[in-house]
């Protein structure tokens, strides 16, 4: 009897469970990663060969009524759904979805326990790769790189394949030396773009990752970015990349506003040995180094003015010469280009030339202040920490941190993650927290009301911070308005 196996996302014991069930059908199963919402969806219009469905690691919680619907038409087609898992049916669920399938749960052990106890096997040599955050064998760690890597490219790229592969590896004893040549350009391609990657499932997010989809689809197309500071925008730029045609080919980022009008020359198109004074050999330019590829210029609108013509050439006629040099070059670059500025106002005050904007601006995305989207911020912020710290932020947590309106965007949301690991001295800790606790705290608050009447934030509370350690009303504003970011940071105050 031909088995499906649909596995969740996320914790590396789901696709360990799913390599588990994989290996008790003798490999004679298909599997495939599922999330909880597309449960419904997917099995109502279900019409592969499978006579056996298990689902591992799934939640049955989406749209109930629809799953419900679906498991009844499984039944009558003659087709076994079971679910396995660590978490007992809610009270309606045991009346509307408990008779339409066969359940193995295990609400007092790990999922792990469950699969074990209905596959009749032991499980014990699966839980290190069930484990997080501990220290493991290098096999291990190279599975969780393949697993994590798999994840990646299915929520950027669709690929629904990578993760099934990496599940049978580990369930038929696979070591990494031995994964084919795809296997290893995927981990190779995460450890590159994996730390940047657009996240949430707000409507905005759902529209800018359509937007960037279409995009992709036109390789040579020109591409302005317009976004605030910490929004993304390179992230953007490496999404167009990586779903272009282009995705094989290099790509290279550069800051407009990083060098002086005299050096972007050289930067842009290369020189040539004794060009000047330290050119003691040849140099290729970013558009060389590009060819074939994408050239990402971020600040755009930093660019001086005496050097913007310099982009203009090479625009109009695909070919440069490197400094020093006698040979026209000819090149293949798609270009983004990215600003925070408004380029029409800048036009007009004479700081940027208009038939560069025009040339630059044939296709334009906007990427939306987190502001726009607060709701992704439990999604961006809970992804981060689980990343770098193997565990989830607690209601409380996230409920602080959307406090804060971050006028940084995503970047100065993700500090959070850093600060637990770089900023080891206590004062400097504290100081972190109480900044967040002062964006947050009343208007009546003392510091707030030094801020409103004209004295900045950061003097405030370095104005207040001696006396932190001795004020009782400090004292409860940290344990009752903000200790979920206390907890955050994983610090204790003893006042």
């Amino acid at each position: 009897m031909k088995t499906l196996i649909l596995t969740g996302w996320g914790w590396k014991e789901y696709p360990v469970a799913a390599a588990v069930a994989l290996k008790a059908t003798g490999g004679n199963a298909d599997v495939l990663g599922m999330s909880r919402r597309r449960l419904p969806e997917f099995l109502e219009s279900y019409t592969g060969k499978a006579k056996h469905i298990v689902l591992v690691g799934i939640s049955l919680s989406a749209d109930e009524l629809r799953l419900a619907a679906a498991l009844k038409s499984l039944k009558k087609r003659g087709i076994e759904v079971t679910w396995i898992s660590a978490v007992d049916f809610t009270p309606a669920q045991r009346a509307s979805l408990a008779p339409l399938l066969r359940a193995e749960l295990y609400p007092d052990g790990t999922l792990l326990d469950a699969m074990g106890r209905f596959y009749g096997v032991d499980v014990e040599p699966y839980i290190p790769y069930a484990e997080e955050g501990k220290k493991t064998t290098a096999e291990v760690r190279a599975w969780h790189e393949l697993i994590d890597a798999a994840m990646y490219a299915f929520r950027n790229y669709q690929d629904e394949q990578s993760y099934p592969k990496a599940i049978r590896y580990l369930a038929d004893g696979v070591r990494d030396e031995s994964w084919d040549a795809e296997s290893k350009r995927l981990i190779a391609h995460y450890r590159r773009y994996g730390g940047r990657e657009l996240v949430g499932k707000s409507a905005v997010m759902r529209t800018l990752q359509k937007r960037i989809d279409r995009i992709a689809a036109f390789p040579d197309a020109r591409v302005l970015i317009l976004g605030e500071s910490g929004t993304g925008k390179e992230t953007v730029a490496l999404q167009i990349h990586n779903k272009s045609e282009r995705r094989n080919e290099a790509f290279y980022a550069f800051n407009c506003a990083s060098v002086t009008p005299d050096l972007l020359e050289s930067r842009f198109f290369g020189h040539e040995r004794g060009a000047f004074t330290g050119a003691d050999k040849q140099k290729l330019g970013l558009f060389e180094l590009a060819n074939g590829g994408t050239l990402f210029l971020d600040e755009i609108g930093e660019m001086p003015f005496e050097a913007q013509g310099l982009l203009l050439r090479v625009l109009e006629g695909g070919r440069f010469l490197r400094v020093g040099g006698s040979e026209e070059i000819a090149v293949d670059v798609r270009l983004i280009t990215a600003t925070n500025r408004n380029l029409p106002q800048r036009v007009r005050e004479g700081k940027f030339r208009e038939d560069l904007y025009q040339r630059l601006n044939v296709v334009q995305i906007r990427i939306p202040p987190l502001r726009e989207h607060r709701e992704d911020i439990r999604d961006i912020a809970d992804g981060w920490w689980l990343q770098y710290h193997k565990a989830h932020l607690s209601d409380a947590q996230i409920a602080a941190l959307m406090e804060y309106d971050y006028p940084g965007n995503v970047r100065e949301l993700l500090k959070m993650r850093k600060t637990r690991g770089t900023n080891t001295h206590g004062n400097d800790l504290m100081r972190g927290v109480a900044a967040v606790l002062l964006r947050t705290a009343p208007l009546s608050h003392p510091a707030q009301k030094a801020a409103s009447h004209g004295i900045p934030l950061a003097a405030a509370l370095q104005f207040f911070w001696p006396h932190l350690s001795h004020s009782i009303g400090l004292y409860f504003l940290l344990k009752s308005v903000a200790e979920p970011v206390l907890f955050l940071f994983q610090i204790k105050v003893r006042l």
